[in-house]
């Protein structure tokens, strides 16, 4: 049986829009090695998630930035890293390349085929909807976002399910007339338990784990997810 088409496309921001891995030389420009980012970032999905698992909430920046500096200051009391400033210091240089990271290669021309079939589109993030918007506009997808929401309206991060309600709500359609789209296996998982379909952009071949709600769909990137929904 085909998958249904959604009338709005959710589409998370960092990972699956963002491209990452530029922040890995900025790990070193302060002293650490550069896989440390992959450490930082799923430290702070960990702790973002759990305050949501326990009602809890903080905002993407503080969060961010508390666990880099904690991450900094242990690579350096460990004599693995010789940071070129204080961690404070260390970890705003870093969190600053945020703003300048670009998007996958596939995210514009993919997502331009969705609006052509159509569909609306939006952004939810777990990060503050601003500089999200800054970083989505400055990769060309000006004009092709109906809007970028953010969890910071319902402080409470994703996979919870109030941050896929009020996207729904904004957006005036019942969660399943919704489709999220990301990267992260967790994403789509919240994204179904919430009432929306899924759409696994696997772009590394990844296996997709089996505690997890199968996605509705699975695509190697949004070009063949606009292809697969206009099919």
């Amino acid at each position: 049986m085909p998958a249904p088409v959604p009338e709005v496309v959710v589409l998370d921001v960092n990972e699956t829009l963002t491209d990452l891995r530029p922040l890995a030389a900025r790990f070193e420009e302060v002293g650490a090695p550069g896989h440390l980012l992959a450490t930082w970032f799923a430290a702070v999905l960990r702790d973002g998630i759990a305050l949501a698992a326990a009602g809890g909430y903080s905002r993407f920046p503080d969060l961010a930035a508390e666990v880099l500096r904690e991450l900094l200051a242990a690579e350096t009391d460990a004599g693995r890293a010789e940071p070129a400033c204080d961690p404070a210091e260390a970890a705003a240089h870093v969190l600053a390349g945020l703003a300048q990271l670009p998007l996958h290669p596939d995210v514009a021309p993919g997502i331009a085929a969705l609006r052509a079939t159509g569909l609306r589109v939006v952004a939810l993030t777990n990060g503050l909807a601003e500089p999200a918007a800054a970083v989505l506009s400055a990769g060309g997808l000006s004009g092709l976002l109906e809007a970028c929401l953010s969890v910071d309206a319902v402080h409470r991060w994703k996979p919870a399910p109030e941050p896929y309600r009020y996207a729904a709500q904004t957006c005036g359609v019942a969660p399943e007339a919704m489709m999220l789209a990301a990267v992260h296996p967790w994403d789509i998982d919240g994204a179904q338990r919430a009432g929306l379909s899924g759409a696994w952009i696997n772009r590394r071949g990844a296996r997709y784990p089996n505690t997890m709600l199968a996605p509705t769909l699975e695509c190697e990137d949004f070009v063949a997810l606009a292809e697969c929904l206009s099919a």
